[in-house]
């Protein structure tokens, strides 16, 4: 079994969605999954889509400012598909959703290429490896009562999930295979 299924991010929303009758929770949790799923497949438009200009993203704990408005998140969005970093599963164990705002929390994992360690200044022994990132991750995902988009992305993380990454190299099994949908 693959340490890194990018499916598993959007496994538990999809099972809630299919049980969930109020219009505007599905709508938020198809927010979500568009959301999700267009972050998989580096479909930066899909994805943009789902962010409210009034955005704000904050990661708790990550020592620098939040990103203000939409062009700012798209650049970490670039940035972030540039880093070679998106191979990454969010196991969700909690899901709260209502009509203004939802919560998720799991574990997260993403496949973290050696090269990209080494810009941070983290050693590896084979930048073109990939290495185990692994935290504890709440994320909060608010959404604009004018557009109904994510107006933010506040996110939670539990433990540095580089501290001993590399000590944690991936084979290439560890990563399943991903088709973004048609």
């Amino acid at each position: 079994m693959a340490v890194i299924d990018q499916s598993v991010t959007w496994r538990t929303a999809e099972a809630r969605l299919a049980t969930e009758t109020d219009p505007v929770l599905r709508r938020n949790l198809e927010l979500l999954l568009q959301h999700m799923k267009a972050e998989a497949a580096l479909d930066m438009e899909q994805l943009m889509a789902t962010v409210s200009e009034q955005a704000r993203y904050v990661a708790f704990g990550a020592g620098h400012p939040p990103l203000e408005g939409k062009a700012a998140v798209r650049k970490f969005y670039e940035d972030f598909a540039a880093s070679g970093a998106h191979k990454l599963q969010h196991d969700i164990t909690r899901l709260v959703v209502d009509r203004d705002c939802i919560f998720m929390d799991g574990v997260m994992r993403m496949a973290y290429p050696g090269a990209a360690l080494v810009a941070r200044g983290i050693e590896v022994d084979d930048p073109d490896a990939y290495y185990l990132f692994e935290a504890q991750l709440a994320i909060v995902w608010p959404i604009n009562p004018d557009d109904g988009l994510f107006i933010g992305e506040d996110s939670y993380v539990g433990a540095d999930g580089f501290a001993g990454i590399a000590e944690r190299k991936l084979a290439p099994h560890d990563i399943a295979a991903f088709e973004p949908a048609a």
